[in-house]
């Protein structure tokens, strides 16, 4: 399979990250703007975007059962209402002035994981977390923690530490939210790995930082189809649309020098592509506050 994005978006942003599709919406972050994005889509365009700012860098949003958002924003978890007000969840998590949120997904049963890193990539300074209502630990010594994604059985979770160039795959208990016996997927050549989704067929779609590209990847680890970009910087990926069929991907301008982004005038984007195959739309927060 090899596929070529096309970009759909009116908005360019700086660092667009963390897609996910809910209702009748695409949503995505702008992370160090502190800006959650919300767009309709009429199958080709994005259409009608209106974006809710923070005061903090927003490394994740997923939308809430009960209505909002719940974000991971600066180095703790919030409520976002549509109206822009945020209210904190839960206390600092780390030095903010040190450490913020990046990427995060709610997992199967509405539990929302999300990691942390340090604003000058520190190696081991972030972890994972996952938040119910609850905060736990799942993982310490993270540098930047990407992902996660679930397979349809709900039986195994996908994870990235990028400087690892590593994509690990963990058993996962749906009831417990418990993860165990993390081990290798494969080896990100030509990049490194960010943001990722898994589709109904159970394959594996990674976003690569630096390679201008999305993998798909089967159960067994094998390289199985490329999308294309023109940009460098590949940040995540999620299917969405009326019928599922739709890969949105990210795009970011960060790090890109000025003749980069001169060069790449689509950078900081949302792309799309029909891949042939569908995907899970966005599990929304379920935990209690």
């Amino acid at each position: 399979m090899e596929l070529t994005a096309e970009p759909c978006s009116p908005v360019k942003v700086e660092h667009a990250e963390g897609p996910f599709w809910y209702g009748d919406r695409l949503g995505w972050v702008d992370i160090m703007a502190g800006r959650l994005w919300l767009a309709g889509y009429d199958g080709k365009t994005l259409t009608d975007p209106r974006s809710l700012q923070v005061d903090r860098p927003i490394g994740a949003a997923v939308p809430r059962v009960l209505g909002g958002w719940i974000i991971a924003a600066g180095t703790c978890f919030m409520e976002l209402d549509e109206d822009g007000r945020a209210t904190a969840l839960t206390g600092d998590l780390a030095d903010a002035s040190i450490i913020r949120m990046n990427d995060g997904k709610c997992d199967p049963a509405g539990r929302f994981w999300a990691g942390t890193m340090a604003f000058d990539e520190t190696e081991g300074a972030g972890s994972l977390f996952v938040f119910d209502g609850s905060i736990r630990t799942v993982l310490d010594d993270v540098t930047i923690s990407n992902g996660p994604a679930w397979s349809p059985d709900h039986r195994t979770m996908y994870y990235a530490d990028t400087p690892t160039r590593r994509i690990d795959v963990f058993d996962y208990d749906l009831d417990t939210g418990e993860v165990a016996n993390r081990r290798p997927f494969v080896t990100v050549e030509g990049g490194h790995p960010d943001g990722m989704t898994v589709d109904d067929e159970g394959f594996l779609w990674q976003a690569v930082w630096g390679g201008g590209v999305v993998h798909r990847y089967a159960p067994s680890g094998e390289l199985v189809g490329t999308v294309r970009l023109p940009v460098t910087n590949v940040s995540s990926c999620c299917f969405g649309g009326t019928d599922r069929s739709t890969l949105f991907i990210t795009t970011s301008q960060q790090g890109l020098s000025p003749q980069q982004r001169e060069a790449e005038p689509d950078a900081g984007r949302i792309f799309r592509v029909d891949p042939g195959v569908t995907g899970p739309l966005a599990t929304p927060f379920t935990g209690a506050r």
